[in-house]
């Protein structure tokens, strides 16, 4: 820090002494005069700094600068011959030339400071919020309406960055594309709606100095507009859309008179406006309560009531919601349904839906019925299946819809584009099964391909695989194992990509022990076993699949049976079903083919007779403890079944096998096979 003596204290003394007292790099020592009462010198000692009437009492002082200000030369040159050569002497012309550079510099700064002073007053006083950014990203103003609109101080955010202040905020895209937004609509963090232009603060030599948004609280002037526009123009407008609705629609005020209804509400009720309007929202009600007055006192919607309006007493699903203005209940909309068209429209849509089912030849999860634990366990893994390339074995009695399952997990799969085929390894010889998996190389067949080759990059139900022979299984094994097939009669192996899904309705592991099985083979397809339950372990999906059944068959008949009485359903579920849900498919069909066409439920009396104990089979009045095997017992519920529809049909042999929809020679067999008179 440098030391300077002052020599003369009178109006330029006064000057420099004040210049140097702010500056932080220069140190006054003292102030000299011969007059005590000069204006520097009284300054000097309200500080504390030292004075003197001598000049020279300080030559041996370690003084830096000395500035002389009296104007007299010869003192000039006598302080240049005492003071040491170090120490500089400034005279007091250029002391005076200092002063005035000086005084300019604190007129000019001034001058600064008062600009500074009336722009921050103007900023803080628009009613425009104004953000200042430089080119690092960093908050440098906030006015007074920015803060109000953002609730937020700029003491809090000044210097950082503006990301901070505002997450939503576009001024670092301005500064990177140097490019102006003007008049762009923005919702701020705090979800305030604004109208906001951006704009690069871009200096005289082109550089990037910043940037700076401006923006206008524009939440206000939208409600405002909303509490001023013509609300007779609104209703006439919500009238129109309202009458213009196929939806059938009335609407009520706050003490639930009717407002306005439309067309479409007076087509479904028959009431028209002279006698809704103005009246209780009761008036169209033949049965149930009004939805309206519930609504208009809970303030809360309510969906799908059920009831019957008009003087046709016409059924309908109701929706009803309030409408709520500024807290304060104005009155409720509703929507009625008709529901005899909803009906119609949902068996539209099943019966379309079933015809692109047909057409397809697919089932998907959503085709397969039942929510009981054991079948929810078995979708579960199907579904879990369908995701894998691991062969899939679907175990269950016959009858329970194993090959359902395989339809779906392939419709799942990532293959469900390809082919899928299906295969009973127990309908065909050991020959033909041969030829028919892996094809043929001979010559008369025409190199026909087998079914291997046929589903590549697909899927191939393989069911009943436990039927299958040793030789067959050996050969099995090879392609699961390659991923090659070697057609009957050739030597060279054709390779293949097929998804196998096995399905078998016996115990794989006595067969491994009795050696009808190879142990290999069964380890190759039991890498993903699926149990589907039998239905007598699923009893409680029963209603379910009797609704879908019936819905299929009506479909399949033409008749309109919309269910089934309470006593028929129960003898159903009494029955243990060896045949399970085939065989309920079977009963069901029987029971809907006699039905009378005016009728529309099926009773007790249209089943079949069932037999209700698991543990005995009957025929005629003889009863035996002993457990039949499952194709003796299916023969013997055919036998008496074909003997019912024979006598239904007072047996006339054309007409009952059109019933049963066999052909006439397959029932002269079967009446032969079980000596039918």
């Amino acid at each position: 820090m440098k030391q300077i003596l002052i020599v003369g204290a009178g109006k330029g003394g006064t000057a420099l002494f004040r210049l140097f007292k702010e500056t932080k790099r220069m140190k006054i020592c003292a102030i000299v005069d011969k007059d005590p009462n000069a204006p520097a010198m009284k300054l000097a000692e309200e500080m504390n700094i030292h004075t003197s009437t001598e000049w020279k009492e300080w030559i041996h002082h370690n003084i830096d600068i000395v500035v002389n200000v009296t104007g007299e030369e010869d003192v000039f040159e006598k302080m240049i011959e005492l003071f040491p050569r170090k120490t500089i002497i400034i005279p007091g012309s250029v002391a005076n030339i200092i002063y005035e550079l000086i005084h300019e510099k604190t007129t000019l700064t001034n001058e600064v400071k008062v600009q500074a002073n009336r722009l921050e007053l103007i900023l803080n006083h628009m009613n425009d919020g104004m953000i200042v950014v430089n080119k690092d990203e960093q908050v440098q103003l906030l006015n007074r309406r920015a803060e109000q609109i953002l609730g937020k101080k700029e003491r809090d955010y000044k210097g950082k960055h503006i990301k901070e202040l505002l997450k939503t905020s576009r001024l670092s895209h301005v500064l990177r594309s140097q490019r102006k937004e003007l008049n762009q609509k923005t919702i701020l963090d705090n979800g305030k709606k604004v109208i906001a232009s951006r704009i690069p603060i871009i200096n005289k030599t082109g550089d990037l100095v910043g940037a700076f948004a401006v923006f206008k609280d524009i939440t206000e002037v939208v409600q405002l507009a909303e509490e001023n526009t013509d609300l007779n123009e609104i209703k006439t407008m919500l009238e129109a859309i309202i009458k213009s609705s196929d939806e059938a629609i009335s609407v009520v005020d706050e003490n639930g008179n009717g407002l306005i209804i439309n067309p479409a509400y007076t087509r479904l009720t028959g009431l028209t406006e002279e006698e809704v309007i103005g009246k209780p929202a009761t008036v169209d009600i033949s049965e149930g309560d009004s939805v309206h007055l519930k609504v208009l006192k809970t303030r809360r919607a309510v969906r799908g009531v059920h009831m019957k309006v008009g003087p046709a007493r016409k059924d309908v699903i109701v929706n009803v919601a309030p409408v709520i203005v500024q807290g304060k209940m104005k009155g409720s909309v509703g929507v009625l349904h008709d529901v005899s068209e909803l009906q119609s429209v949902t068996k539209e849509l099943k019966r379309a839906r079933q015809i692109i089912r047909n057409l397809e030849a697919r089932y998907t999860f959503d085709d397969i019925i039942g929510h009981s634990p054991e079948m929810k366990l078995a979708l579960e893994q199907a579904k879990v299946g369908a995701k894998t390339p691991a062969i899939v074995l679907l175990r269950g009695e016959t009858g329970t819809g194993k090959e359902l399952f395989a339809h779906a997990i392939h419709h799942e799969s990532d293959r469900k584009y390809n082919k899928f085929l299906r295969v009973n390894c127990s309908a065909l010889s050991e020959s033909m099964l041969e030829k028919e998996l892996f094809g043929s190389a001979d010559e008369k067949l025409a190199n026909r391909k087998g079914l291997f080759e046929q589903a590549n990059n697909g899927s191939i139900f393989l069911d009943e695989i436990g039927n299958l022979s040793l030789a067959i299984q050996e050969k099995l094994l090879h392609v699961l194992k390659e991923n090659k097939v070697v057609p009957v009669g050739a030597t060279k192996p054709v390779p293949v990509d097929v998804r196998v899904i096995a399905g078998t309705n016996i115990n794989l592991e006595k067969a491994v022990m009795n050696k009808h099985f190879r142990e290999d083979l069964y380890y190759q397809i039991n890498k993903l076993p699926i149990s589907i339950p039998s239905l007598k372990e699923r009893k409680e999906d029963i209603p379910m699949l009797v609704e879908h059944i019936i819905y299929q068959l009506n479909e399949e008949y033409g008749k309109n049976v919309q269910g089934i009485s309470d006593e028929a359903l129960d003898k159903l579920m009494q029955y243990h079903w060896p045949g399970n849900i085939r065989e309920m498919a079977n009963v069901i069909s029987h029971s809907m083919i006699f039905i009378g066409n005016t009728e529309e439920q099926i009773e007790a009396s249209h089943l079949p007779e069932l037999q209700t104990k698991q543990s005995t089979f009957s025929e005629g009045n003889v009863q035996t403890e002993e457990p039949l095997k499952l194709q003796e017992a299916l023969d013997r519920y055919e036998k008496m079944y074909l003997q019912e529809v024979y006598q239904q049909c007072n047996k006339n042999k054309t007409k009952t096998a059109k019933v049963l929809q066999i052909s006439v020679r397959n029932l002269y067999y079967k009446l032969e096979k079980y000596q039918i008179e």
